[in-house]
């Protein structure tokens, strides 16, 4: 009897506060350059290294699902919004491998994540567990750091091409009264602006009271 192919399944977090096109086109190209037959995007619940207040998960993941919504192969994954605690990668990896043990795996990242590695929970573990698919910063191969240039670990490097946009200047912009279709397409999803727009989320307090 001929065993079942191994599945390879990425696993793709973060704060998504909001997704935009350069997480969009990472996911895309991870699932074409690594043969996916499955990513997960994973909106981070209580997310313990950022200093300020995120979105709500319920928003976050929202707009995660509108973004993904017709692309085969993408899949939203609540487990660390719905997990009480911080939202530790090597919690949600252990789960994942606990449900499917004899899939590949994954871990999705930017070059800004693999630096600051060495500060997770647990990450010794972590790398052993996990195949690291890194997008260097503006189309570079991806730089490790010290901490892992001693350390083995599995790594591929994603493709990823040069983008200039970021979170934190779409925020910006729509706190200043901006609108988010004012940034489709180059920085985020119409699907995904029309959500933010009906929301009004990120937008400047209306009467006093902040946005959802």
């Amino acid at each position: 009897m001929n065993a079942l192919p191994q599945r390879r399944i990425g696993l793709y977090g973060g704060s998504f506060d909001p997704p935009h096109m350069g997480h969009l086109v990472l996911a895309m190209t991870a699932v074409q350059h690594l043969k996916l037959d499955e990513l997960r995007w994973i909106p981070a619940g209580v997310a313990w290294q950022k200093e300020r207040t995120l979105l709500s998960a319920t928003h976050r993941a929202g707009m995660v699902k509108a973004a993904i919504t017709g692309h085969r192969g993408f899949k939203l994954d609540r487990r660390e919004i719905e997990r009480n605690g911080p939202s530790y990668t090597i919690d949600t990896v252990r789960e994942s491998q606990l449900a499917e043990p004899n899939a590949k795996w994954f871990l999705v990242i930017g070059q800004d994540q693999y630096e600051r590695l060495p500060t997770w929970h647990e990450w010794r573990e972590l790398i052993t567990r996990v195949t690291l698919a890194v997008a260097g910063r503006d189309g570079k191969s991806p730089s490790p750091p010290s901490e892992l240039l001693a350390v083995w670990h599995r790594i591929e490097a994603l493709p990823m091409p040069p983008m200039n946009v970021s979170a934190t200047a779409i925020r910006a912009h729509l706190a200043a009264g901006g609108t988010a279709q004012s940034l489709v397409p180059d920085m985020v999803p119409t699907v995904v602006a029309r959500y933010i727009d009906r929301y009004h989320l990120y937008a400047p307090p209306r009467g006093g009271v902040p946005a959802a």
